[in-house]
């Protein structure tokens, strides 16, 4: 910075992210993943047990600990809500952009240290995630400090000391991957050591791994939960490395098929404000010269590429699952933004616009879109917001042209990050007014005023995972497996199976609510079962027993 007015542009623009972030992390939770991995760690500081998670106090399996933990640990010093329920997420956010502008200007100048950090500020995919409660985040954190401490390494690789500290940093944070997500993280790490050999042309890499330190440190991270919770839970091996792992990348199982090309379109929209530089900056990247440590850039984008492809070969598929390439990639976007021309750049950000306006007019529809009266009066309360936050990205595009065009390039880049923060507060907003649709925590606010007589709760033929959050309990399950199909093998008797069974449990002595699937309701009454509706909406009904 050689000038006040980009200072302060991007001092501006690090406060509005701050108080967006903040204020996105007070929203209600969403269903399913936010109310279910929220619970989880919610379960896990009730019960005391930190060895094998519960989910409405089953025994669930499907992922590692790293992150209930964190959010158990939030919940002991802030209490249970909605903040702390994202602390942690918010913080892996934060720390992969830190990690992304420190590598990314050790590995090659300051400029593209900011320019990198900069392009990740302005990824609305990847800003909008540091605000909801998914696992992708986490493993995000821990797969690019794994990724840049390897590289870093290897830029060290004529300081023996610094070069052993960045390789054994790379082994504790694969550890930390492991627990975050599982097996994953050893493949992606796996994948860059593959890309630094191709690159550099010979296995010299695999004499600088410290083996010795490295799988000790690795070991003494991932290995201790792994048969702690496989000695407490015969069954957790078998479902954990087998059904989670394998049988979910091969088969179509977990019923979230998707075509190939599923996730090029949301890369593509997540770099929205550089997209066209995307392309121009992957051909840069890939005639980069040779530096100290060999071709950082082009390892970058094979290992995105490759994160790419992995889980577009996988046969199940969830949009939040490529959140890890973003980082790599923006550092790839950074280099080229850093140092190409700002006529160039000028290009891409009229682009930019155009794609932002399209934005502004899908966001004028959004009512249109939905299928009953009670949703569109939902999103019509939502789409000014949405509109205030397709126009904001609009804005940050046509500041960042004009001020290209003066040959301002960082006065450009903070306008572009600017508009895409500025948006997702606009998206929160928006959010906020489809709560009752994506939440339940109103189903759970009318239920309150009977919990304290410490009813039987039901749950029929229907989950919504945020209730047992909002009311602080588990609830019991009518008629409903699905992720649930393991921890009921063990422990068949926490739920109840057929629907059938159903009526006879209602109308035993005792105060009882239950929250039903529409249709199951409607056969419940016409059985005669004395319900009285307390909250009634076109995915579920509540209802207590007069």
């Amino acid at each position: 910075m050689t000038t006040a007015l980009p200072r302060v542009a991007l001092a501006a623009l690090a406060l509005v992210a701050l108080l967006v972030g903040l204020a996105n992390l007070d929203r209600p939770l969403a269903n399913p993943d936010e109310g279910r991995y929220s619970e989880i760690s919610r379960e896990m500081v009730a019960s005391g047990d930190w060895v094998t998670p519960r989910l409405d106090a089953i025994k669930y399996f499907e992922k590692p600990p790293l992150q209930y933990w964190a959010t158990a640990a939030a919940f002991e010093v802030f209490g249970t809500g909605e903040i702390p329920a994202r602390l942690y997420v918010w913080f892996a956010g934060f720390a992969t952009l830190v990690i992304v502008g420190f590598a990314a200007a050790r590995l090659a100048d300051p400029r593209t240290g900011l320019a990198s950090v900069l392009v990740l500020a302005a990824s609305p995919y990847f800003m909008a995630l540091g605000g909801v409660v998914t696992l992708d985040m986490g493993l995000t954190l821990w797969t690019t400090a794994t990724f840049f401490a390897l590289l870093l390494a290897e830029h060290a690789v004529g300081r023996p000391r610094e070069q052993r500290l960045w390789m054994l940093a790379s082994w504790a944070a694969m550890a930390l991957a492991v627990l975050s997500k599982g097996l994953v993280g050893i493949v992606f790490a796996g994948a860059a050591v593959f890309f630094v050999m191709v690159f550099s042309r010979g296995i010299s890499i695999l004499r600088r791994m410290h083996w010795g330190w490295g799988l000790a440190i690795f070991l003494a991270i991932a290995a201790p939960w792994f048969i702690a919770v496989s000695r407490a839970n015969p069954e957790f091996a078998r479902f954990f490395f087998i059904h989670e792992h394998f049988e979910r990348f091969l088969t179509h199982e977990h019923r979230r098929v998707q075509p190939a090309w599923f996730f090029v379109p949301i890369v593509l929209v997540g770099f929205l404000a550089w997209l066209p530089a995307l392309f121009a900056a992957i051909a840069s990247a890939w005639r980069a010269p040779e530096v100290a440590g060999g071709r950082p850039l082009r390892v970058a984008l094979a290992w995105s590429l490759f994160i790419l492809a992995f889980f577009s070969a996988s046969g199940s598929k969830l949009p939040t699952y490529v959140l890890p390439l973003f980082p790599a990639l923006a550092y790839v976007v950074g280099r080229y933004v850093a140092h190409a021309s700002c006529r160039s750049l000028s290009r891409s950000a009229w682009v930019f616009l155009a794609l932002s306006i399209v934005l502004v007019g899908t966001a004028s529809f959004l009512p249109d879109f939905t299928h009953d009266a009670w949703n569109q009066a939902l999103y019509l309360e939502a789409r000014p917001w949405a509109m205030v936050a397709a126009g904001a990205l609009a804005l940050g595009a046509v500041g960042s042209d004009l001020a290209l065009a003066r040959d301002r390039r960082w006065l450009a880049m903070a306008s572009a990050a600017m508009g895409t923060v500025i948006a997702l507060g606009g998206f929160g907003m928006a959010y906020d007014a489809l709560t009752p649709r994506q939440s339940g925590l109103a189903v759970a606010a009318a239920m309150q005023p009977f919990l304290a007589a410490n009813p039987r709760a039901y749950s029929v033929a229907y989950y919504d995972q945020t209730i047992p959050f909002y009311i602080r309990r588990p609830v019991t399950l009518v008629s409903y497996v699905d992720e649930f199909e393991t921890g009921l093998a063990a422990e068949p008797g926490l739920a109840i199976a057929r629907l059938d069974d159903f009526p006879a449990e209602w109308l035993r002595p005792g105060e009882a609510l239950a929250i039903m699937q529409p249709r199951a309701f409607a056969q419940m009454k016409a059985l005669g079962l004395p319900m009285q509706v307390l909250h009634e909406d076109p995915r579920r009904v509540l209802v207590r027993k007069p």
